[in-house]
C-alpha cells in the first residue's frame, strides 16, 4: 500500500439508498481527478468506524467518506481512535440525506464537483467535539464534527431514522419533526455551560461545531469549525404552536434573537435531568443522559 493511496469508505445505503447506484460514477470521477485509491463498502451501523480505524492503523493517511453526516461521523471516530490518527486526514463526498457538515466547509453538495476537491492541497484543521453519554448501563464517548445535543432534536432524529428512506434534504427532518411534535414534553434540566449553572425547562440543548442542522437549517449561525469553542443553543420552554410559528426563522438563523433562545460559546457543557434524555450526535441517536460535551481543538485535518 502506497502512502499516497487513499482508502475510500462507501456507505451504499446513504442518501435514501442512492449511493450504491452513484458509486460507479463517483469511482470514475475520482480516477479522472487523479486520485490513487482503494475502497470498501460499509455493511451496517458502526462498520465505518471499524473500517476507518483499521485503515488508519494500517498506514493509510487519507481517508475519504462517501455518504452522509452519519458516515462522516463514523469515519472520523475510526480515524481518531486509531494509532497514527495525528497524521491522517479526511476527505468527504457527500451523498447523504442532509449533508450538513460539508455545508460549513463549503464543499460542494454536488458529488461530481466534490470529487475534484479531493486532490486539493488545501487542508483545514478543525475542532472535534466529544460527547459522553450512557447506553445499556455503560458510560460511552463519541466524537462529533457537526452537532450534538439532547431533547427534542434527539427525539426527532430517532423518529427520522425509523422513516422509510425515500427523501433527501430537509424533508426527512420535517417528517420526523411532525411525527415527534405532539407527543413530546419539554424537559427539566440542570445545565452547566463552563462555570455557569442553571436549572430550567427546555425544548432542546444543541451543542454545535458547525452552522447547519436538519438538512440546511442555520441552527448555530455564528459557529466556526476552527475557533476552539462550541456554540451552545438552549431552546427554552416553547409551546408546540409557538415552536411551529418560529420554526421558519431557523433557516435564516434569525431564531437566536428570540427571548426563549440563548446562544453561548463554551468549551465544556453538562446536562442532567431527573427525566429521560435522548442524546444525539451528527444526526444519530447514541443513548441517554446525563451527558457531557467538550472540545478537542484543531484535532482533525480535512481536505477542502
Amino acid at each position: 500500500m502506497s502512502l499516497q493511496c487513499a482508502r475510500v469508505i462507501v456507505n451504499p445505503v446513504a442518501g435514501a439508498n442512492s449511493t450504491y447506484r452513484k458509486w460507479p460514477h463517483i469511482r470514475q470521477l475520482l480516477r479522472q481527478a487523479g486520485l490513487s485509491f482503494d475502497y470498501q463498502y460499509t455493511e451496517g451501523v458502526g462498520h465505518a468506524i471499524e473500517l476507518a480505524r483499521a485503515a488508519t492503523s494500517d498506514g493509510y493517511r487519507f481517508l475519504v467518506a462517501v455518504g452522509g453526516d452519519g458516515t462522516v461521523n463514523e469515519v472520523v471516530n475510526g480515524i481518531l481512535s486509531a494509532d497514527g490518527s495525528g497524521e491522517a486526514f479526511l476527505g468527504v463526498v457527500g451523498t447523504g440525506t442532509g449533508s450538513d457538515f460539508i455545508r460549513s466547509l463549503h464543499i460542494p453538495r454536488d458529488y461530481t464537483r466534490a470529487c475534484s476537491f479531493l486532490t486539493s492541497q488545501r487542508h483545514l484543521l478543525i475542532d472535534v467535539g466529544v460527547v459522553q453519554y450512557h447506553k445499556d448501563g455503560q458510560t460511552l464517548r463519541r466524537f462529533f464534527v457537526n452537532a450534538a445535543g439532547i431533547g427534542f432534536d434527539a427525539e426527532v432524529a430517532r423518529t427520522t431514522q425509523r422513516l422509510p428512506k425515500y427523501f433527501r434534504g430537509t424533508i426527512p427532518y420535517l417528517l420526523g419533526l411532525a411525527g415527534t411534535l405532539f407527543g413530546y414534553r419539554n424537559k427539566s434540566v440542570i445545565l452547566r455551560v463552563d462555570n455557569s449553572v442553571v436549572t430550567k425547562r427546555v425544548l432542546s440543548v444543541v451543542v454545535a461545531n458547525g452552522v447547519y442542522f436538519g438538512g440546511g437549517m442555520q441552527v448555530a449561525p455564528q459557529a466556526e469549525l476552527s475557533d476552539s469553542l462550541l456554540d451552545v443553543l438552549t431552546v427554552g420552554d416553547f409551546g408546540k404552536f409557538e415552536l411551529l410559528k418560529e420554526f421558519p426563522r431557523i433557516y435564516k438563523g434569525t431564531h437566536i434573537t428570540h427571548p426563549k433562545v440563548k446562544m453561548e460559546k463554551a468549551s465544556r457543557i453538562e446536562v442532567r435531568s431527573p427525566e429521560r434524555l435522548l442524546v444525539h450526535a451528527d444526526g444519530e441517536v447514541l443513548g441517554e443522559g446525563p451527558a457531557s460535551f467538550w472540545l478537542m481543538p484543531l484535532a482533525l485535518s480535512v481536505v477542502v
